[in-house]
């Protein structure tokens, strides 16, 4: 049958079944069922029962709900509270003010959350009422807080890089050293406009509280002091090298429960809501990434990826524009979906090669190109059969890789 007709049909039950509100992720499982079926003679409960084990039994994705869990157990505490009390005297005299909160406040609650939605909703019952209550304007007010708690996607531990981390098999790790300076430069990008509009429109800015002194600021910084000891303990120890994601997670689960029981928040009612709460959420994200790597497999199956590698590569485009092009769709299910297939795609159009060389007694290493680990993993199966200062190139077609000798 035709790939564009395959696609159709399948693309037409997707929205079918999204449209009568079943679940995302049993809708992905339903459609790979049916394009298993349909378009191919292998057997589909076989393939399903396989796929969603090894996409559910990932050692990696561990670190997904104890970083969940401990977003749910600080929204809980009075957290925010305390970090509106040592930020406010800092950015008083700052053009746009208190509004300043809000951004900061979301890039450091980003920072042991993870999730855009727990930052939204845990600065947001501090900021919103605060803010408007001294005069801010309201559009100001939710327009900062709304922006601002998008940093949660790109801050590390963002739920969304361990989830893309598990889908496209690289390190989460590394991930989550990449997103610290875009999510910074981004926040001050977010504070940059705050200065601006405050600069142009003066009147609408409150006046200060009040003057304050280096040591007023001093002293209320200290309320900041449990954050920035659980983000140094979070983060410092994945940088640092000394723990990995999961290990980083369990920290801060613990971290974060310390906190909650020196302010007195923590009790059996906010243990079990915020032990519900991370449940709830990782089921739902985990039954996506089993929907999506059973459809990923699916498409295989059927051998659109590779029809579609064939399509990008003929079309001549370069990194910049092949990394541009994108889907619309909400962030889990997209990462979860386009991580796996058009991930593997295009791996299998073998874009960028891999330069591999045999050191003279040592390990092969493996220099640029997509999806490196599969690469490099080619390279250590197959260079290890070269003389010893050779020099060969890892080339993946149709997910699979080859080697040629230089």
């Amino acid at each position: 049958m035709n790939d564009l007709l395959i696609t159709v049909s399948l693309l037409v039950a997707l929205l079918l079944i999204l449209g009568s509100g079943v679940w995302v992720g049993l809708t992905l499982t339903g459609v790979a069922w049916l394009a298993v079926s349909i378009f191919s003679s292998r057997p589909a409960g076989d393939a399903m029962a396989v796929t969603v084990w090894g996409s559910s039994s990932s050692w990696t994705l561990t670190a997904l709900p104890l970083f969940i869990w401990m977003g749910e157990i600080l929204f809980r505490t009075r957290l925010s509270n305390d970090m509106f009390k040592g930020l406010a005297p800092w950015v008083q005299g700052l053009p746009g003010r208190l509004l300043h909160t809000n951004v900061i406040g979301c890039t450091i609650f980003a920072a042991v959350s993870g999730s855009s939605a727990a930052t939204c909703a845990t600065i947001g019952k501090m900021t919103l009422p605060e803010l408007t209550r001294r005069g801010y304007p309201e559009h100001m007010v939710v327009g900062t807080l709304a922006g601002a708690s998008t940093l949660g996607l790109l801050i590390p531990p963002s739920i969304i890089m361990i989830v893309y981390g598990v889908a496209a098999e690289v390190s989460i790790s590394k991930l989550f050293i990449a997103g610290v300076l875009p999510g910074l430069m981004l926040a001050g990008l977010f504070s940059g406009y705050i200065m601006l509009w405050a600069l142009r429109h003066p009147a609408q800015v409150p006046a200060a509280d009040g003057q304050f002194t280096l040591w007023q600021k001093l002293a209320a910084s200290r309320s900041l002091i449990p954050v920035v000891s659980l983000i140094i303990a979070v983060l410092g120890s994945i940088y640092a090298g000394i723990a990995t994601a999961t290990e980083a997670a369990a920290v801060g689960v613990v971290g974060s429960l310390v906190i909650s029981a020196l302010q007195g928040s923590l009790n059996w009612a906010s243990f079990r809501d915020a032990l519900m709460g991370a449940t709830r959420l990782y089921c739902m994200i985990a039954l996506i990434l089993a929907g999506a790597a059973f459809l990923t497999l699916a498409m295989g199956y059927i051998g659109l990826p590779r029809h579609l590698a064939e399509w990008i590569g003929s079309l001549g485009l370069n990194k910049a524009q092949l990394g541009g092009r994108g889907h619309r769709g909400g962030c889990c299910n997209c990462v979860c979906w386009g991580g796996g297939s058009v991930g593997r795609a295009a791996t299998a159009a073998a874009l960028v090669p891999c330069k591999v060389v045999q050191p003279r007694g040592g390990r092969p290493s493996s220099r640029g190109g997509l999806l490196r680990p599969l690469l490099h993993q080619a390279a250590r199966r197959h260079v290890p059969q070269l003389p010893q200062g050779a020099r060969a190139t890892v080339v993946v077609h149709d997910a699979h890789p080859y080697v040629r000798h230089d």
